[in-house]
């Protein structure tokens, strides 16, 4: 990646990624009636995530063929945060171990 975008938008992307490490994290100690809310908080964190790697492939920063072994594990993390939080949504207080 040139400098420029190195330090702007790669600086950027690895910040929301630490951030929904963070959140993923955070949501694992919290009571499950507070459950929803910081799961929605990562889910809208991950979202902005795919948002600027796919303006890294728009702007040519990425090639497809990174693009695409990056959307194969990002489509099963959204798979699974959007799983929680259809679990929280329907049960707030569900039986679970996150």
């Amino acid at each position: 990646m040139p400098r420029i975008t190195r330090y702007t938008l790669g600086e950027k992307i690895d910040n929301l990624f630490t951030d929904c490490l963070e959140l993923a994290l955070l949501s694992s100690y919290r009571p499950k009636h507070n459950k929803l809310e910081t799961i929605e908080q990562l889910n809208a964190k991950f979202d902005t995530l795919k948002f600027f790697i796919k303006l890294l492939w728009e702007i040519k920063e990425i090639d497809t063929n990174k693009l695409t072994a990056l959307s194969i594990p990002l489509s099963e993390i959204g798979r699974m945060i959007g799983g929680w939080m259809k679990l929280f949504k329907d049960n707030p207080t569900p039986r679970t171990l996150l």
